[in-house]
């Protein structure tokens, strides 16, 4: 087994450029199966979840072509609307291929979608939505088969605001008759990034980033070169490392506006944040307060993405926090394995109490799924001694090189090989 070996006690310094965004490059691509032509996508983070995404695109019949960050799609005339099961079981966000390859096919065959075990997800919000849109569905033997002869606007009201149910629909709803009215959206950064590249293509979409989003529908789009937005998850994470380890540090390529309830709860641990363009300057002198209380929720609320990571630096906190986790309820997986290095943190249902202590230690460490796993990398950072942090496999779907992003800041880790914990 390969782990993370993490030497703690190392402050961060330096300089980094935070690469593209995942959460927002995977519909994106999905998005790329609409257009006619080639669609050149800039700063395409090389993550195993985008590799699987490129390898369904070409198994589907699309040209694709990686150079560098950047990539290039061409699916104008794909030979198979059918998912390969075994690469829908290794990534969730598959699901997005729906939408835009029944609007553009009238038909499509998927699978239930894999991904991090973290709560339930259910695809139900995108079914919905898509019968409304004109779709007929049939599921069986573990399928979902889904054909239209023609999709039609409609009005769709999500039970909640689903980020996938809201990009998926988008996504299905540029090619239909008339005008589709999706209400109680997704609100978050990527989906405005969605709608942009659409928009560049020739799409009518407006309110993507509000509530309602209204979708026009257009007879064709036209391939584009478009760059992705800074990821702001891993902005987020390496903001938490510099202040879990006292450190100074600058990120480049980065959309503050994207992090304000992030920001503003740092802020109020102690950590000192200052702002100028696309540049973030954090540094911390090793104070961090506690904080009443995180509550995380849909955006623009606090990321369920960073709730795990912003742990980590509580259990160094000077006293008391609590956290309640309002998106997922499967995502305390990380408190046991913390639990392991010293922290203490207890769990009544979907709130966690964090008491701050005064030095966490080295311990071998399972990432259960890929937030979990920034989590246990910032407690290593922090930690006394070396930390392993286990199935980096969670980790590579989200980080680019984990192991070179925070090594170029001082964090002094490296993949080694390991006999499995038994």
């Amino acid at each position: 087994m390969e782990c993370l070996a993490i030497e703690g006690g190392h402050r961060l310094t330096g300089s980094v450029r935070v690469h593209g965004a995942k959460n927002a490059a995977l519909p994106i691509l999905a998005a790329s199966v609409l257009a006619h032509g080639e669609s050149i996508l800039e700063d395409v983070p090389d993550l195993q979840d985008i590799r699987v995404m490129l390898t369904i695109l070409s198994q589907l019949g699309a040209n694709v072509e990686r150079e560098g960050s950047a990539v290039r799609v061409d699916a104008t005339q794909l030979r198979s609307t059918v998912v390969p099961e075994h690469l829908m079981r290794q990534m969730r966000s598959s699901i997005f291929l729906m939408g835009p390859i029944l609007a553009r096919y009238g038909q499509v065959r998927v699978s239930a979608p894999g991904g991090c075990s973290i709560g339930s997800r259910p695809i139900d919000l995108h079914l919905k939505g898509l019968q409304a849109l004109g779709a007929v569905i049939e599921e069986k033997h573990g399928f979902i088969d889904c054909t239209a002869k023609g999709l039609r606007g409609a009005n769709i009201y999500l039970d909640l605001p689903s980020v996938g149910a809201t990009e998926n629909l988008i996504m299905a709803a540029v090619f239909a008759e008339g005008t589709t009215v999706i209400g109680n959206a997704a609100r978050e950064p990527e989906i405005v990034d969605l709608a942009n590249y659409l928009n560049a293509m020739g799409a009518k979409i407006r309110g993507a980033g509000e509530a309602t989003v209204v979708i026009e529908g257009v007879e064709r789009l036209e391939a584009k070169r478009y760059r992705i937005i800074p990821d702001r998850i891993v902005t987020g994470t390496l903001m938490l490392a510099a202040a879990v380890t006292q450190g100074d540090v600058t990120l480049n390529n980065t959309n503050a506006t994207h992090l304000g309830a992030v920001i503003n709860k740092l802020r109020e641990t102690g950590v000192r944040i200052d702002i100028e363009g696309d540049a973030m300057h954090v540094k911390s002198d090793g104070q961090i307060r506690p904080l009443d209380h995180i509550r995380t929720d849909y955006y623009p609320g606090f990321p369920t993405d960073l709730q795990s990571p912003f742990m980590a630096l509580l259990t160094r906190a000077s006293g008391s926090s609590m956290i309640t986790e309002s998106v997922f309820e499967g995502r305390y997986k990380h408190v046991s394995e913390l639990r392991r290095m010293g922290a203490k943190v207890k769990v009544d249902l979907r709130t966690a109490f964090i008491e701050g202590v005064p030095e966490l230690t080295g311990a071998v460490v399972e990432a259960t799924d890929l937030r979990a796993g920034a989590a246990l990398i910032l407690a290593g950072l922090a930690a006394k001694g070396t930390t392993c942090v286990e199935h980096l496999h969670h980790i590579d779907r989200g980080y680019e090189r984990v192991e070179e992003l925070f090594g170029s800041l001082g964090a002094k880790m490296q993949r080694v090989k390991k006999e499995s914990r038994t």
